[in-house]
């Protein structure tokens, strides 16, 4: 729940672009140290001042490609501003300077994902959900020509309740008492997903889940 420094570095090191958040940004103190780092994208529609960067802008492989991180508001932090205004607002402000938008919209309802990505269908080059931890088989290319997913997955143990210690979940569901989390351990899996953009027409031409592990 959070990220640490280590877990950053460690990350950029093997060859990510960019981390994005979600409703757990906050977990570790670590992050004031690390959240105005470029290639760290924290959800923008947190209010205005909260330190971090809701999105961002990178050079790779002669493209200019933004990553913007949202929130979701059904079931999850209720946040002040609108997910789907101010992904519109940010798409609005920067279309025509870049080549590919990609957006992590990072909330529980499938609903309330669903209809962001149509919302923004022909606006953007691709949206993938996270949060549930779950990966989705709805992977698709929208009408308008959005590549949408509701859910990339997880990457975590296996043979756990959404990476967490099976028995420490049941007891927090069975009691409803408050009970620690903890990683369950294990065989790990790794949940993501491939877009395919065309260099030429900037259209996203198709879409892959991807699942390793046993």
């Amino acid at each position: 729940m959070g990220i640490t420094e280590k877990i950053f570095n460690d990350i950029i090191s093997l060859g990510a672009n960019v981390v994005t958040m979600g409703n757990h940004t906050w977990g570790k103190k670590e992050i004031f140290k690390i959240i105005n780092n470029p290639k760290i994208i924290r959800p923008a529609n947190y209010p205005e001042g909260v330190v971090g960067k809701g999105y961002n802008i990178f050079n790779c492989k002669n493209k200019k490609i933004a990553v913007i991180n949202l929130m979701g508001r059904v079931d999850i932090n209720v946040l002040t501003e609108n997910p789907f205004l101010k992904a519109k607002k940010i798409v609005e402000k920067i279309k025509n300077n870049v080549d590919i938008i990609v957006i992590d919209f990072h909330a529980e309802a499938t609903a309330e994902k669903i209809a962001f990505a149509h919302y923004l269908d022909g606006e953007v080059t691709c949206i993938f959900g996270t949060h549930t931890h779950v990966q989705t088989a709805d992977e698709q290319i929208l009408p308008k020509g959005t590549a949408y997913i509701t859910d990339i997955g997880m990457t975590g143990p296996k043979n756990s309740v959404i990476g967490m210690d099976i028995s420490a979940s049941i007891k927090r569901f069975e009691t409803t008492l408050p009970e620690k989390y903890k990683v369950a351990e294990g065989d790990c899996i790794f949940n993501g997903v491939v877009f395919d953009i065309d260099d030429e027409t900037l259209k996203a031409k198709s879409i892959k889940r991807i699942y390793l592990g046993k």
